[in-house]
């Protein structure tokens, strides 16, 4: 099967939290990886995500020990949600 990976980055303006990691990882922009799967069998190209994760330190902070933790897509969306609204907050109370 033909497995392919695509990296995204994602910025995050506050520290945050995820359950694949112990500690609050600090604000930055970090490289998201996503590996997908060929679907065999269909009349049509089709992939389907068999893991992502997530590069740390962030890329603003390249002196530290890098690892790739997985993580849950749907995981990293509501933090990054969180951290907008956060944004949003904090614009809003200046």
């Amino acid at each position: 099967m033909a497995i392919r990976s695509t990296e995204s980055m994602v910025t995050f303006n506050h520290p945050f939290r995820m359950s694949a990691f112990d500690d609050l990882l600090p604000a930055g922009t970090y490289r998201v990886v996503t590996d997908e799967e060929e679907i065999l069998g269909l009349s049509f190209l089709a992939y389907q995500r068999i893991a992502t994760s997530l590069q740390t330190p962030s890329i603003s902070a390249p002196d530290g020990q890098s690892q790739s933790v997985p993580i849950q897509p749907a995981e990293l969306t509501s933090a990054l949600e969180r951290d907008d609204q956060q944004t949003t907050e904090a614009v809003h109370a200046a």
